[in-house]
């Protein structure tokens, strides 16, 4: 029988550029959201390090590492199976001469569900991923875990709203974005937070789920490294299936944003709304144009 809630979490902290710090303190946060009663638990974007894509390094493809081996996610998986939760783990992915950023979904046993390979990939001052990453190949899946099906993408693309129609035509009750964004170093004063929100709400009332995002927090860089330093602006948040925000942090906050999500809710509000009912497929080629 489907299990009728879910209680999820974004974690939220400022990184290093020590691996083995930053899985202590990722753990740390994991224990502490299970503690709370989370079942599916979300940390960062690319959360081992610093986000090294502000810049073009070539040092810095030593840090990918192939799925089969990797000793985060098997630290993580192993952290999984004793907690009972979820745990989508963002990794730096090599697959021979190909490189990718990707999510390693982690059941609450401990087994790797799969892995998502990042299919947008941004390119501009201070987020040169086009340089490391290349496209993902996997396309959008939903995975069906112990706690509830959800979908995993990756920053970049929850500002696409084909990346969360796909995932919950695949059957995903909740859409889960690990995330790295903050400040944009040609343009000072944009602040890009309110719109990175408004759009993942607005995949939450268009297809009628849940949403997490958990971004990372602090400053990263130094003048005259590259395009100097980069603020990250946290706000990590849980929306529901009506696009409430039901647990949010703020700026700088470390911590964890948590909220239990009514999945039967969410079924029954997505079958009323007939968003899925009045689609016109038949109207759409112009889409994939």
């Amino acid at each position: 029988m489907a299990p009728a809630t879910v209680t999820v979490a974004a974690l939220q902290t400022a990184l290093t550029d020590d691996v083995a710090t930053n899985v202590a303190r990722v753990t740390d946060l994991v224990r502490a959201a299970a503690a709370r009663g989370a079942q599916i638990i979300l940390p960062s974007e690319l959360f081992e390090g610093h986000y090294f894509c502000r810049t073009q390094r070539e040092i810095d493809f030593e840090r990918a590492r192939p799925v089969t081996g990797h000793p985060t996610i098997a630290h993580f998986q192993r952290l999984a199976a004793e907690l009972n939760v979820v745990i989508p783990v963002s990794f730096f992915e090599q697959d021979g001469p190909c490189y990718y950023n990707s999510v390693a979904t982690i059941d609450a046993s401990g087994h790797l569900l799969g892995v998502y390979r990042k299919s947008h990939i941004p390119d501009g001052p201070g987020y040169q991923e086009k340089f490391f990453f290349r496209p993902g190949d996997t396309g959008f899946h939903a995975y069906r875990t112990r706690h509830a099906t959800i979908g995993v993408a990756i920053c970049w693309d929850q500002w696409f709203p084909e990346c969360a129609r796909a995932m919950t035509l695949a059957g995903a009750d909740v859409l889960f974005y690990p995330t790295a964004i903050g400040s944009e170093p040609e343009e000072p004063d944009l602040d890009s937070q309110p719109s990175w929100r408004r759009v993942m709400i607005g995949h939450a009332v268009a297809n009628v789920v849940g949403v997490v995002a958990a971004n990372r927090v602090g400053t990263e860089g130094a003048p005259g490294d590259g395009p100097g330093p980069m603020t990250f602006y946290g706000s990590s948040f849980v929306a529901d299936e009506r696009g409430n925000i039901v647990a949010e942090l703020d700026r700088t906050e470390h911590g964890v944003a948590l909220a239990t999500l009514d999945l039967d809710r969410i079924r029954r509000a997505r079958a009323s709304m007939g968003f899925f009912r009045d689609r016109r497929t038949d109207l759409y080629d112009g889409l994939a144009d």
